[in-house]
């Protein structure tokens, strides 16, 4: 490969590698303060920050940024678990 190359990554394509995992994160959505460290340390690179809104009563709907997790690619190695400064995240048999 030439220095400098660019690879063309294609999603759709791309084979679903958390197939195999036995534990899988799961976020706890009251306490994810959507600081992204885990996103930034997922060596999958299976962990996004986005907005969700909450309703909190009838007439309040908010806006909160949590962490979401793509099983398809989340190969369940726990790094998120152990970096995340409010324990939002916890494993969990799949």
């Amino acid at each position: 490969m030439e220095k400098g190359t660019i690879i063309k990554h294609d999603l759709k394509k791309a084979p679903k590698t958390g197939d195999w995992a036995y534990m899988l994160p799961v976020v706890d959505k009251e306490k994810c303060i959507g600081c992204g460290t885990c996103t930034d340390f997922c060596p999958e690179a299976a962990i996004v920050v986005s907005s969700i809104s909450i309703k909190y009563s009838v007439s309040s709907i908010k806006n909160k940024k949590i962490a979401k997790v793509d099983y398809h690619f989340c190969k369940g190695c726990g790094v998120c678990t152990t970096v995340c400064p409010v324990k939002a995240i916890i494993m969990k048999k799949k």
